[in-house]
């Protein structure tokens, strides 16, 4: 018998112009011990859907048109606020997707898990803390003790995501609502926190709602597949048979959109980047003095070049050093060894000697959102570089703002629309724009797709790649996902703490690893 059964669920939010309609006749039943995952592109409607489940979106705007959510015997659309409130982190709990903005900045993490205990249980301050102890210590913190009195950001994106999983079960729920919950991580971190959720579904007998648009994380984890598409359900299946045998066009698309191919081959001998022996190390200081007593070593002895038209792919996980060099090559930190870009030291220029390098020097940053100012239009963005350097006559900057918009397949005519009203793919087409419209001989591509879904992912690599050939342009690539590496690099380096574990051609880091830490990365990838 089914633990949640939603029946002909349609959903809408209510705005002053009426209200739209997002979510169509969706049901779903899902039984105890089983793992449901509910898989779609971005504005599917799957948050939307199961986040209504518990009613923990604004209503209005959020307006439940009609349906019902049948749970244990109770239609939760028209449960009370205090009914809602003692199922809510008791009886059904979530996971979100970003660890860092969902838990409280301010308070301690045993303040954050206890809290979730005193509201549920019957129990005292101390047996709540005692208890919070027990379950960081069960989802696999490291002195776990020690990290009790720690702020969420004092901890690394994979012990905050276990500090949410704890927080979620902690109160031994019936259901858990997982929402994107690994998207942000790396690859062995996500491996990591998938077996967890396993792990303690299958030990505590409950039943799992996995949200997400990576079906290599599905595959993995699911018993039964539901497919949403502009918020209908378009197929729905046992796990085998979603993957052996789609039936919807839809399924099929996302089952078919993998990263693939290479990149266009190197023609040229020409160095567009030369580091060596570079270092980063943060001090770290102790004493009423403050004397340095050790250095934080963030990157430790760095060497590689770049030629033109080239890529160069660096992975390793979260801490390894990678974003800490990419500022270092940008001299926006600093550091020690040398630099040399198009022939020419950079190691050490000040800010106005700098500035003339700069133009060649690009990069492209992981949020497309956060990286562009609401407050300015498209084209103010994209043409913001052309005005620090002085290029151009106003009419000249105008004509290169429509070319550049083109050339990334976006219509100049939205150059007047603000951020907010582009789709994440669309974003991040104008960022990419922003960081062309100066002609550069090198980009650094800082996690480009990691937010964006299978299909998107592959329309932005197409992208870059076409713009790689006809400008020759050098990349500086860095990712946790390996098959978009494999699939954009024509070398790949491996950090790890710092270091260098290793470099070499892609193929033959993905075909024949050498490292035992590189071993681990392709593993955890599934690849």
């Amino acid at each position: 018998m089914p633990i949640l059964e939603i029946e002909a669920l349609n959903l809408g939010f209510q705005s002053q112009s009426g209200l739209t309609q997002v979510v169509f006749d969706f049901s779903l039943s899902i039984n105890r011990g089983e793992i449901h995952a509910l898989v779609g592109e971005s504005g599917s409607g799957k948050s939307v859907t199961a986040m209504s489940i518990v009613q923990l979106l604004d209503s209005p705007p959020l307006k439940i048109i009609s349906g019902k959510i049948n749970w244990q015997g109770q239609d939760l659309c028209r449960a009370s606020e205090k009914d809602l409130r003692a199922i809510r982190g008791d009886r059904i709990s979530v996971i979100f997707q970003e660890p860092m903005t969902s838990l409280n900045p301010l308070q301690s993490i045993e303040k954050q898990i206890s809290e979730m205990i005193l509201l549920h249980q019957l129990c005292s301050k101390k047996q709540a803390a005692e208890l919070a102890l027990h379950w960081l210590e069960k989802v696999g913190i490291r002195q776990a003790e020690k990290r009790l009195k720690a702020l969420p950001h004092q901890l690394s994106g994979g012990e905050r995501q276990r500090v949410m999983i704890a927080m979620a079960l902690v109160n031994k729920p019936d259901l858990l609502i997982a929402d994107e919950p690994t998207t942000a991580l790396d690859v062995t971190v996500q491996a990591q926190i998938l077996q967890l959720i396993k792990d303690l579904q299958q030990e505590m007998g409950m039943a799992v709602l996995f949200i997400t648009h990576d079906l290599a994380v599905v595959k993995q984890i699911a018993d039964k597949v539901s497919v949403m598409q502009s918020g209908k359900i378009v197929e729905s299946n046992a796990k085998t048979q979603i993957f052996a045998n789609p039936s919807h066009s839809y399924t099929q698309r996302l089952l078919a959109a993998e990263p693939s191919g290479a990149p266009h081959p190197v023609s040229s001998d020409e160095l567009t980047l030369k580091v060596d022996q570079l270092k980063i190390w943060f001090p770290i200081k102790q004493g009423i003095f403050r004397k340095t007593v050790d250095h934080f070593k963030a990157v430790d002895g760095i060497s590689f070049t770049l030629r033109k038209g080239e890529t160069l792919g660096i992975v390793g996980e979260s801490g390894s050093g990678k974003s800490t060099l990419a500022k270092a090559v940008l001299q926006l930190i600093k550091s020690t060894g040398d630099i040399v870009f198009l022939g020419q030291t950079i190691q050490g220029l000040n800010h106005a000697t700098m500035r003339a390098h700069r133009r060649s020097m690009q990069v492209v940053f992981q949020d497309p959102y956060g990286s562009l100012s609401p407050r300015m239009s498209v084209g103010e963005i994209i043409g913001e570089g052309l005005d620090i350097h002085q290029w151009g006559d106003t009419q000249s900057r105008e004509q290169r703002i429509v070319e550049v918009m083109a050339e990334v397949e976006l219509d100049p005519s939205w150059r007047e629309r603000y951020p907010n009203e582009f789709s994440g793919g669309q974003r991040q087409r104008i960022a990419i724009a922003r960081a062309l419209i100066l002609r550069p001989k090198f980009i650094i591509l800082d996690e480009p797709t990691s937010s964006l879904d299978r299909t998107i992912q592959i329309q932005i690599i197409e992208l870059l790649r076409a713009l790689q050939k006809k400008y020759q342009l050098s990349y500086l690539f860095i990712s946790h996902d390996l098959n978009v590496i494999r699939a954009l690099s024509h070398k790949v380096l491996v950090m790890q703490a710092g270091k260098v574990v290793e470099v070499g051609d892609c193929q033959q880091i993905f075909n024949q690893p050498k490292e035992k830490y590189t071993k681990a990365l392709l593993s955890a990838a599934l690849i």
